[in-house]
């Protein structure tokens, strides 16, 4: 069902309006970012069996999403590029980490298979530069010194809409690489020196598997289901790592979330010898008095299952599930949105 999904590309944005079935009072409506669509889309089909209500969940991106949930479009926006507290405090808005997954980078290589190529963020950065050309250069053989490469060029494939997968990468090659820093830079969008745009991960996750010669970035979810091609990376502490749950989880064990003002916290090139250098967290951005409180409640009530019922689900495509003190920590939250009686809409 989910591989399916990501291989129509733009359909994706829609297809859990499919899973929703016919609309009603409690169905929800969501926009935002591709990178949790994987797991959303399983949630809600499950969720949608288990009480019959429906999730409309658009996956547009987190820079739409941002937009819509300002606006008030939806019910709730998700974005992988957490607000920070005085941009949640004007748009009257509360944030949370839903879970947390790994953005990997994937290539079109003859004769190379997942895993067996190896990058580090320096000669990403080169890559995405466009000061590396073909993949037989001589900072890629030495990082695989037993690896067959030919002089093929390099195709570089990004995002080109606004995407919290690009705002996580882009942040991590700005750790590394003091050139990236100063040229390009971290957003949710930014001027690309070279390379192909292509809307959401499931596009970057398409051009990459039909370009011979390609190298995109995806959350890891759509490597898998897409049979991609996926490269180990030698993270901050020097050691070559191969992206799974407990790379991920390695690199998410040091974040402080019971200190960080609306669960503002960055996952990248954070230290320890299994840590996945490119870790990010997702988050849901919900109004603290929404317009529509049904809605609002029953997307409270969606996410809390999640958290209660999700977690297997979430592990079969390799997020990791927020532990349970820091979801205790979420749902106090919850309770700053009310309805206009002034009661918490949620009761968990």
């Amino acid at each position: 069902m989910i591989s399916t999904i990501f291989k129509r590309g733009a359909g994706a944005a829609l297809a859990l309006a499919v899973l929703a079935g016919a609309a009603s009072a409690m169905d929800i409506s969501g926009a935002g970012a591709t990178f949790p669509y994987p797991i959303y889309a399983k949630w809600a089909e499950a969720y949608k069996k288990e009480t019959g209500n429906g999730l409309n969940y658009q996956s547009i991106g987190s820079g739409g999403g941002i937009k819509q949930i300002k606006a008030r479009t939806v019910t709730f926006g998700a974005t992988d590029q957490p607000l920070k507290a005085d941009d949640l405090q004007s748009a009257g808005l509360i944030q949370w980490p839903q879970v947390i997954g790994g953005i990997v980078p994937v290539v079109n290589l003859d004769g190379v298979t997942g895993g067996e190529l190896t990058l580090n963020g320096e000669t990403i950065a080169k890559i995405f530069l466009g000061e590396i050309t073909k993949w037989d250069d001589a900072a890629i053989k030495k990082l695989n010194p037993k690896v067959k490469l030919s002089s093929a060029p390099i195709v570089v494939v990004h995002r080109s809409d606004g995407s919290g997968t690009t705002f996580n990468f882009t942040n991590y090659l700005s750790k590394v690489s003091p050139d990236w820093k100063s040229k390009v830079g971290e957003n949710t969008s930014v001027e690309w020196p070279v390379g192909i745009g292509a809307k959401g991960n499931e596009g970057v996750a398409n051009n990459v598997a039909n370009t011979k010669g390609a190298i995109g970035y995806v959350e890891y979810a759509y490597a898998k289901q897409n049979k991609l091609t996926y490269t180990k990376m030698i993270n901050k502490d020097s050691k070559v790592v191969a992206p799974s749950m407990d790379s991920f989880q390695a690199a998410a064990a040091g974040a402080d979330w019971a200190h960080a003002e609306g669960f503002y916290e960055i996952l990248t090139n954070e230290p320890g010898a299994k840590a996945w250098p490119i870790t990010a967290a997702t988050f849901i951005l919900l109004p603290k008095e929404p317009k529509d409180e049904a809605a609002a409640g029953e997307a409270l009530k969606f996410f809390g299952w999640a958290f209660v019922h999700g977690g297997k689900m979430a592990e079969e495509l390799d997020y990791i599930p927020m532990p349970k003190a820091v979801v205790e920590l979420i749902k106090k939250t919850w309770a700053n949105v009310k309805g206009t009686d002034g009661k918490p809409l949620s009761s968990l």
